[in-house]
């Protein structure tokens, strides 16, 4: 209030005196004239149409009633009822105090850094705003004080010294937005439209510190170098014209530089000219040379804004290094001869861009291409539009030079440009083209934006010269996002309201998330940024004042702009005040943006309309530095100029963003006395009333039946051993028709015995029939028969063992199989059981999902508090991320369990065939193998065998060891061990038992006395005989 008074002190007439018809315009609000003449009597000022104030006369007071008496304040008057409830006339120290920290400050921020309010605080406000002594006196706030302060800048709606620089401004250029024009020389639309010097000088005042000159070939005699939209139809202007504009103006409201990007259509002998006039114009103000510190190589940093402070930076293509040098010194030696390339006729013949790559940095090897020839070209970084050339690579060496941290480059791709890692290269894009960059490859946009700069311009069929919306390019980091600075759109409005902070220097530091290289950000997420607290704001529009000269309705909009997940516009209005664009009160419901995910890029926007739709007023404001409250926020025009009177009252209310289910949390987290005496209270107040208070045992019961409910009991299988396979029916069906093969065998080879042994005994009989004793003894027919009979026996039992060991083998080897694929088979069943469990499981956690969503859309319809369509599908988007979140929990929580099921039984699977493998083992390392008969083990040994062909093992000679010991005492089973000594000997003598008679007496005796001489002779050949 104080600088609308101040600002109708400069509107004076020659004589200094203040007329009173400007101050009739500035009160104007749709109230007659006479009104404010009246009041301007009453207060014993001159009040005639024609009459003029004595500026010593026209105080702050005098203002101050004034405005009072045209605009009375009845909704700070309701304020005021509220704080003191309505039962005195002022308001006392320590209601005061309360009013202050709880509804004038922020909660989130840091008691430390910002204390709250004390005593000593509270009276410095009073003393400063209230006018009354004897309150003073009391330590008490009047309504008028209460107003005074409200409406003073200490009550500002954002810190003050936002207003200021505050910025870190020492970091690389290209951590910073920097504010950027497009097409500067323009006045109006972009075919047909009108150039002119004074755009410059105004946009640079505005806060611009990138402008756009479009160079061309001057006609005429003088051949003077022009700046015009080229193929347009546009006016034009001289270059030399705007270069001494921009030394004039560049740093009258910012120090810090300035970047002409120039779009160069120039030949060369011209080109020379835009060298001269920037060199001699400008002086030392153009920034020839890179700084020593921020050398031109590839990984060094761009210089920070500090570092360039009233310096002006040319963006033009540059030659190759060495192409350069050699044409540099050529032309400082006065041999350069210019060569201009033919300008051909884009449509007949294409760019040759082999040709263009020879004279320029491959980089720079063509131009962009646009949508329409009435398209700005932007340096000329793609390929030209058909019947439109392109800005010139053929670069002058000594314009060439003058170009250092803002070199224009073709684009790529994002990994080209991260390999090459030049920072001081730079890439324009038209915003068709970054927006499909964005959409594709958000991530790796952002990343790029980090280590270099990138420049977005509007599209060329914007021959209106409307305006993209700037803030999708400034959430990818984008720094040179240009605008046609001549119309005053809404992308406008929040371009210049966004730059209007930090002094309005034309540089804002991005977040801290968007510079680091170890910081990954995502523009198109929904979920909060790591290290970064989402905010919740709750905007109320309570009142009006001045807001239309005329007698019209009025209504206001709030919109705010971030993130797409933040940007919430067309959806808050309060309704229509007819009839009132003085003090209309609106008194709405709090505008609720319950979740804003990156406060530090979202901005609100309060838009004031009359009934017909047309904006009366509007102002930016950036979330970062709001403050919350009852606050005053002073209205601009569409072009950002401020207004005199015109302002919004309001309410605003931020806080940290809590998501659902965890306010009590927060609260005990903010305030743990409070939050416990709240509980307290409220258990002694249930239990008074005889009801049973929900305790954290009960909800964690309920959480665990509810979990039991969706996951069914463990299964618990039955261990899987070799003795309850051989159960198995499977198993004893081979056991019992391995037995009978096993039978039959054995069964042959007794017959085979015994037909021997019959055709042997008839051979002695007949061999010794009539003949004694000694002349059997003596007869070397009954030796040699003996002898051959002995060995036919022994080859027969050799065989006959070697075939049932053969067979026993066999046997063995198919239970070993029977045993492995039941136990397999079986295995696989409680698997197959267990992943039908977890199927069910799954089936049943999808259906109580499924559930929870339908009911959370049920719920969000049904929420009266939700009065808008837009909120409604906001908060059901955020619900639904909510749950999504807490599902995938909920899933992987699952799965991480069922794959410890599965682990546990295959680990359990694992070692039982490990066990089974062992037991094999075992069974194979004896010589016999393993029979079993009806499920009952029984050890084969050589001796089972022997017995088996109607032998008696008479001793163990020294082919084999055998040990055998008993188990363990609850089997009866023994454990055989086999250790493998000498190979046998491959004779062995076997008989059968004949009928006590002589001859078999003489056959005992003979076989004796051939053991009795083998042994003497240490060469036994067999471990048993046969009696």
């Amino acid at each position: 209030m104080h600088h609308s008074w101040m600002r109708l002190g400069f509107l004076v007439d020659p004589r200094g005196k203040v007329p009173v018809k400007v101050v009739a315009r500035t009160f104007a609000s749709g109230k007659t004239e006479k009104l404010v003449y009246q009041i301007l009597s009453d207060l014993g000022l001159p009040s005639g149409k024609n009459d003029v104030i004595e500026k010593a006369d026209f105080t702050f007071e005098k203002f101050y009633e004034l405005y009072h008496k045209i605009c009375p304040r009845n909704d700070i008057e309701e304020l005021f009822r509220s704080i003191t409830q309505g039962k005195a006339n002022s308001i006392n120290l320590d209601q005061f105090i309360n009013f202050l920290n709880e509804k004038q400050r922020d909660p989130r921020l840091n008691e430390i850094l910002y204390p709250l309010y004390d005593e000593k605080r509270a009276l410095e406000i009073i003393n400063t705003y209230e006018q009354n002594d004897e309150a003073r006196e009391a330590k008490t706030l009047t309504k008028d004080g209460l107003i005074r302060y409200l409406m003073s800048d200490e009550n500002a709606p954002v810190f003050l010294d936002r207003l200021d620089i505050y910025m870190d401004m020492d970091q690389p250029l290209s951590h910073y937005y920097i504010n950027s024009s497009h097409n500067t020389y323009l006045s109006g639309r972009q075919f047909g439209g009108k150039s002119s010097v004074e755009m410059y000088r105004q946009t640079l005042l505005a806060g611009c510190r990138c402008v756009e000159l479009d160079c061309w070939d001057g006609k005429g005699e003088d051949e003077e170098p022009i700046i015009t939209h080229g193929m347009a139809m546009c006016t034009d202007i001289l270059f030399k014209d705007v270069i001494y504009a921009l030394r004039d103006t560049a740093f009258v409201t910012s120090d810090y530089p300035v970047i002409l990007s120039f779009e160069n259509h120039c030949c060369k002998s011209q080109q020379y000219k835009l060298a001269k006039y920037c060199d001699e114009i400008l002086g030392d103000l153009l920034l020839k040379e890179p700084i020593p510190d921020f050398p031109l190589d590839p990984g060094a940093p761009l210089p920070p804004p500090s570092a360039l402070k009233r310096k002006i930076l040319i963006k033009n293509k540059r030659l190759k290094p060495e192409v350069e040098k050699k044409e540099l010194e050529l032309f400082l030696q006065g041999e350069f001869v210019i060569e201009d390339e033919d300008k051909e006729d884009a449509s007949a013949v294409p760019v040759d861009v082999t040709k263009i790559t020879e004279l320029a940095a491959p980089a720079a090897a063509a131009a962009a291409p646009v949508a329409a020839a009435a398209a700005s070209q932007d340096g000329g970084e793609e390929a030209p539009p058909i019947q439109y050339t392109g800005s010139t690579t053929n670069v002058h060496p000594w314009l060439s030079s003058m170009v250092n941290y803002a070199q224009p480059v073709k684009f790529q791709t994002f990994d080209y440009a991260e390999k090459k890692n030049v920072h001081h290269n730079m890439s324009s894009f038209a915003e068709t083209t970054g927006m499909n960059l964005l959409k594709s490859q958000a991530i790796e946009f952002v990343n790029y934006n980090k280590r270099q700069m990138s420049r977005i311009y509007p599209k060329g069929t914007r021959a209106d010269s409307s305006n993209y919306m700037p803030q999708v390019f400034w959430n990818a980091g984008c720094q040179m996002v240009s605008l046609n600075f001549q119309t005053s759109d809404l992308p406008m409005q929040l371009n210049q309201g966004k730059f209007e902070y930090n002094g309005n220097c034309g540089y804002l530091l991005k977040p801290d998330f968007m510079r680091r290289a170890d910081r990954s950000f995502d523009p198109f997420a929904d979920a909060p940024v790591d290290g970064v607290i989402a905010a919740s704001c709750a905007v109320q529009v309570i009142a009006g004042q001045f807001l239309s000269d005329k007698k019209v309705g009025t209504y206001v909009e709030v919109d705010m702009y971030g993130l797409p997940s933040d940007t919430v516009r067309k959806e808050f209005r309060t309704r229509m005040v007819p009839a009132n664009g003085l003090n209309p009160v609106y008194n709405e419901e709090p505008f609720l943006f319950r979740k804003v995910v990156l406060p530090d890029l979202a901005v609100l926007r309060f838009g004031v309309y009359d009934e017909n739709g047309k904006l009366l007023g509007q102002r930016i404001l950036p979330l970062d530095g709001l403050q919350g409250g009852y606050r005053h926020i002073s209205l601009r025009t569409e072009a950002n100029f401020p207004m005199s009177l015109p302002m919004l009252f309001c309410n605003i209310e931020l806080k940290i963003y809590v998501p659902d289910g965890f306010e009590d949390f927060m609260d005990a987290l903010s305030d743990p006395r409070a939050f416990m005496g709240a509980a307290k209270e409220r258990s002694d107040n249930m239990k008074a009333m005889g009801i049973e208070e929900t305790g954290k045992k009960d909800k964690e019961d309920q959480a665990r039946k509810e979990e039991q409910r969706v996951t069914e009991p463990p299964l618990v299988f039955d261990p899987i051993t070799v003795d309850s396979l051989r159960q198995e029916k499977g198993f004893q069906k081979t056991a019992k028709k391995q037995q009978k093969e096993l039978d039959a065998v054995k069964k042959k080879h007794a017959k085979e015995r015994a037909g021997v042994q019959k055709q042997q005994n008839a051979a002695i009989e007949r061999l010794i029939k009539g003949k004694s004793k000694d002349e059997i003894k003596a007869d070397p027919a009954v030796r040699k028969l003996i002898q051959e009979q002995n060995t036919q026996w022994t080859e027969m039992a050799e065989r006959h063992k070697k075939e049932e060991w053969e067979l026993l083998k066999q046997q063995l080897a198919d239970q070993q199989d029977i045993l492995r694929k039941l136990m397999e088979t079986t295995q696989a069943a409680q698997m197959k059981q267990l992943e039908a469990k977890h199927e069910r499981e799954i089936k049943e956690l999808n259906s109580r999902q499924a559930k929870i969503s339908v009911e959370t859309s049920k719920e969000v319809a049904n929420d009266k508090t939700l009065k808008t369509k837009g909120e409604k599908d906001r908060r059901l988007r955020e619900k639904k991320q909510n749950n999504i979140k807490r599902f995938m929990d909920e899933k992987k929580t699952a799965t991480i369990k069922q794959n410890r099921e599965k682990e546990k039984l295959k680990v359990t699977h694992d070692k039982q065939l490990e066990e089974l493998a062992n037991d094999v083992q075992k069974v194979s390392l004896s010589p016999g193998g393993v029979c079993l008969v009806g499920g009952v083990r029984e050890i084969v040994t050589i001796e089972t065998v022997l017995s088996a062909s109607g032998c008696r093992l008479i001793s163990s000679g020294s082919s084999t060891s055998i040990n055998v010991e008993q188990k363990s005492t609850s089997s009866s089973t023994p454990t055989v061990t086999v250790e493998p000594v000498a190979p046998p000997v491959p004779f062995r003598s076997f008989s059968t038992i004949p009928p006590p008679s002589a001859q078999h007496l003489i056959r005992l005796n003979t076989i004796e006395e051939e053991a009795r001489k083998r042994e003497e002779a240490k060469q036994t050949d067999c471990p048993c005989v046969c009696s």
